[in-house]
């Protein structure tokens, strides 16, 4: 899993870094608005539906005749959400693709089912207790990409829909692993619509809080050197997220597993060693922030990339931060509280936003604040509610 992880992440940067060197930043513009949509597809689609099979599984001790009874509904959920966008992508498809061309809307509608089918391959392959299967799962998905995208660097293609052809065509390693596709088992139909959608709720909105910043900053008139500048740097640190995003997981139907079995102290000193880790990844975070991260930052990017001190030290912490907010999440899920994600973050987004509007600074330190302020309320919220969730009565 957490090969897996840190593979498809190195995958995911030489993708996009071969398509823009090929093409060009005005050409692969298209490219890089589908790139962000699978980011948040991943998070709002992916990712519950690999969390809500893996915990169903696991409450049921390995029958996934539950989710097998609710294959028809989510289904239907799922593609009516990608109808949806693929709707709003042909609407506005000059201003996000720069162009009239309705492939690019299509390859919307594929990626969302495509996200929403390799979470369920996922969750399955973790409810069966097949984490190597995971691992070369997340692999694969950009492996299929970059071997793609070099195939056609190499016949010289230079058309950008060909390459945006290749984010949904690495969603077919789904079919490398088809029992995952066939649930088994007895037990009925049990409720997932809840579960999903208060999933996929908070992790969009965490996944904007995320990385909405350097759009924000570029909105509020901040220079173009300050908002590639910030991107950087949340690229940056949100590197141990990013590979935590997909080795912690088995975690949810690991904590599931010590609900149904009656293993609360166990699910609670689980508990305290992600607060203790989120207390030392902070700290290390600081750390780093303070001292080599503008270094850091230079020595990766290159010498235009510059941020005051103080905007890569709030950087550093609040994806720290993030880090531990996840994991936390992932016990509110096996506790069957998957809303308290979403108001974690509904709380936390208007506290950045009042940060952004009460505060008089310059645009890159308004944003930067914001952006550290969510992150903590989000967090602390989180921590407020697992640890009233998880420890154990009596």
């Amino acid at each position: 899993m957490a090969a897996g992880a840190a593979a498809t992440g190195v995958l995911a940067y030489v993708f996009f870094a071969l398509v823009v060197r090929t093409l060009g930043a005005d050409a692969a513009a298209p490219v890089s608005v589908l790139w962000t949509w699978w980011s948040f597809s991943a998070a709002g689609l992916s990712f519950p539906i690999q969390h809500w099979v893996s915990r169903t599984v696991a409450e049921h001790r390995g029958d996934e005749g539950g989710v097998r009874a609710a294959l028809a509904p989510l289904a239907g959920w799922v593609v009516g959400l990608a109808l949806l966008t693929g709707l709003l992508g042909v609407l506005a498809r000059e201003q996000l693709f720069g162009s009239g061309d309705l492939i690019y809307p299509a390859l919307v509608v594929v990626m969302s089912v495509g996200a929403a089918c390799l979470g369920f391959v996922r969750g399955m392959l973790i409810s069966r207790g097949d984490l190597l299967g995971v691992g070369l799962c997340l692999t694969a998905e950009n492996g299929i990409r970059v071997v793609g995208v070099i195939a056609f660097i190499a016949l010289g293609v230079d058309d950008p829909r060909w390459y945006a052809v290749l984010l949904p065509l690495g969603q077919l390693c789904m079919f490398l692993w088809p029992g995952a596709l066939r649930p088994r088992g007895s037990a009925t139909v049990q409720p997932w619509l809840r579960f999903v959608a208060s999933v996929a709720g908070g992790q969009v909105v965490g996944q904007t809080v995320l990385v909405g910043g350097p759009l924000l900053v570029a909105l509020l008139g901040g220079a173009p050197h300050q908002v590639t500048s910030l991107f950087a740097a949340l690229a940056l640190f949100r590197a141990p997220y990013t590979f935590a995003f997909g080795a912690l997981s088995p975690l949810t139907s690991m904590f599931t597993t010590m609900v149904v079995e009656g293993r609360h102290k166990a699910l609670w000193r689980s508990v305290l060693v992600i607060l203790a880790g989120t207390v030392v990844a902070t700290a290390v975070a600081a750390l780093i922030g303070a001292t080599i991260g503008p270094w850091l930052l230079r020595l990766v990017f290159g010498h235009t990339v510059r941020l005051p001190g103080e905007v890569v030290l709030m950087v550093a912490i609040g994806s720290a931060l993030a880090l531990g907010t996840l994991a936390l999440s992932m016990v509110a899920m096996a506790r069957n509280r998957p809303h308290a994600m979403l108001h974690s973050w509904l709380v936390a987004i208007v506290v950045g936003a009042l940060v952004v509007v009460l505060t008089g600074d310059s645009a890159l330190t308004r944003v930067s604040i914001a952006f550290l302020a969510a992150q903590a309320v989000a967090c602390a919220w989180m921590v407020v509610g697992v640890v009233r969730l998880a420890r154990p009565r009596g």
